[in-house]
C-alpha cells in the first residue's frame, strides 16, 4: 500500500483558499445592489489576492519534493545467521544489521561474503541462495557500491530474486575484496547521501571482523 504524503494538505491550501476567495467576491458582487467605487477597488484587490493564492499553491505542486511511495514488502519477517560462525561474528552482523534496519530505509538485507551468504534478515524472500550476476560481479570486481534507485526500471532486477519481489531500491555496497553487502527498501529514491555514507562505514567495519 502506497504511503500517503503528509504534505498533500499544506500544498493544496493556497488553492482552496484562493478559489474560495474568488467565490466569495463573485456572490458579493452579484448580491449587491449598488456598486460603490471603494467596493470596486476592494473586489479588485481582492481577485489579485485569490490569484496569487492560486499561482502560489500551483508552484508548491510542481516544485515541493514528494515522499516517495513506499510499499509494503512481500515476504515474511527473518532473521538467519549461518550455523558455522564464532559468536564474535555473529554478534557483529546482528549488531550492524539492526543498525541498518532501524537507522536507515533498509527493510531487507543479505551479507554474502566468500560466495557465501553469512546473514539474511528483515523482510525475506523464500529464495535464500544468492547467485551473482552482472551487477554483483561488478561490485566485486570495481570494488565500488552501486545504487539502483528503483529498482523496477532496471533489466538486471532480475538476479535479485532473493529479496523481496516488490523491493523499490537496491544498494550494494563491497565488504572488502570477497563480500557484498546488499540492501533493500521499500521506496525508490529513498536512500539519502548521509545514508550511503553510513552503510559505507559499517561495510568497512564488518569488513575488518571477517577478514579476522
Amino acid at each position: 500500500m502506497a504511503k500517503s504524503d503528509p504534505n498533500k494538505v499544506l500544498r493544496r491550501l493556497p488553492i482552496v483558499v484562493g478559489g474560495l476567495g474568488a467565490v466569495l467576491l463573485l456572490i458579493n458582487r452579484l448580491l449587491s445592489p449598488e456598486l460603490a467605487n471603494s467596493q470596486a477597488r476592494a473586489d479588485v484587490l481582492g481577485v489579485i489576492l485569490s490569484a496569487v493564492l492560486i499561482l502560489v499553491g500551483l508552484i508548491w505542486q510542481q516544485v515541493q519534493p514528494r515522499l516517495p511511495e513506499a510499499v509494503q514488502l512481500i515476504g515474511e519477517e527473518g532473521f538467519v545467521l549461518a550455523p558455522d560462525l564464532s559468536s564474535a561474528v555473529k554478534t557483529e552482523l546482528a549488531w550492524a544489521s539492526h543498525l541498518l534496519l532501524t537507522n536507515t530505509v533498509t527493510r531487507s538485507l543479505v551479507v554474502f561474503y566468500k560466495e557465501k551468504v553469512l546473514l539474511r534478515r528483515g523482510i525475506l524472500s523464500p529464495k535464500s541462495e544468492v547467485v551473482p550476476g552482472p551487477i554483483l560481479k561488478r561490485v566485486l570486481e570495481k570494488q565500488k557500491p552501486i545504487y539502483l534507485v528503483d529498482l523496477k526500471v532496471y533489466p538486471g532486477r532480475v538476479e535479485f530474486d532473493y529479496l523481496p519481489e516488490n523491493t523499490q531500491g537496491v544498494i550494494c555496497q563491497p565488504i572488502g575484496e570477497e563480500g557484498v553487502l546488499i540492501l533493500a527498501a521499500n521506496a525508490p529514491r529513498s536512500y539519502t547521501k548521509q545514508d550511503e555514507n553510513w552503510i559505507a562505514g559499517i561495510a568497512d567495519k564488518l569488513a575488518v571482523t571477517l577478514n579476522q
